[in-house]
């Protein structure tokens, strides 16, 4: 891309505090946005082949919403964790392995999308994102779901098309998780922990494409108090 597309880009930029360049086979994080690290809120620089997210990334003090789907990223600088303003996340699509502890610092972040990427364990730490709305691992290779899923706060939390086999019983403790989404995952139904029908606050749960039947799940204690939540949630939105 010549310089004088990006020179534009910029000068836009510097006025709308938005700055989005999409597509354009950028090899490399624009060294020249250091330049707006001071007023830039919106970043999106989806369907390039960016491999590096380089630790300059913590300068930029005002971004609410950093946006790099399908790249090529196999990581994350921690500085990230500076970016306490930043609400939205959004990885999707890259070959991100492991995430940085310093992705519970950012205490603003609402959406955290990491839907397609190589990721093997659940993400811990994350449990200090108070306002954490939805954290998407889709489409990844996750194995289990560890007890420390309890501190979530997320609202949503959507696991489909991964490799899961184990769920602890301490999904049912996430305080305010109301949707989880487990489709085509390994999971039989003697995997599910009937606390999360019984005693969760989960009035939405995906199960499609394990190994059982998804109508199998009446059989289990507490469907009917499941069912309840389903149907009152149905209602308030219908």
């Amino acid at each position: 891309m010549g310089n004088s597309a990006l020179k534009s880009h910029l000068e836009t930029s510097q006025k709308t505090g938005v700055f989005q360049l999409t597509g354009k086979g950028l090899q490399e994080f624009p060294d020249e946005l250091q330049r707006l690290t001071s007023n830039l809120r919106t970043v999106d620089l989806s369907g390039n082949k960016i491999e590096v997210l380089p630790a300059a990334i913590g300068n930029f003090l005002q971004l609410k919403s950093l946006t790099l789907n399908s790249n090529r990223l196999t990581n994350l600088p921690s500085e990230i964790g500076k970016l306490k303003k930043l609400e939205t996340l959004s990885l999707n699509g890259n070959r991100i392995q492991h995430l940085p502890l310093t992705l519970g610092q950012l205490k603003a972040l609402r959406t955290l999308s990491l839907a397609g990427n190589q990721i093997s364990e659940f993400p811990l730490g994350l449990g200090s994102l108070k306002q954490l709305d939805l954290l998407d691992l889709s489409r990844n290779q996750i194995q289990s779901i560890p007890t420390e899923v309890s501190e979530l706060q997320a609202i949503e939390i959507n696991l489909n098309q991964n490799q899961i086999s184990v769920l602890a019983v301490e999904v049912s403790r996430c305080p305010r998780l109301k949707v989880l989404r487990l489709e085509e995952n390994c999971l039989e139904l003697s995997s599910i922990p009937q606390s999360i029908l019984s005693e969760s606050q989960v009035c939405l749960f995906s199960v499609e494409g394990n190994l059982f039947e998804v109508k199998r799940l009446r059989d289990l204690d507490g469907y009917d108090k499941y069912m309840e939540r389903f149907t009152a949630t149905k209602k308030k939105f219908a």
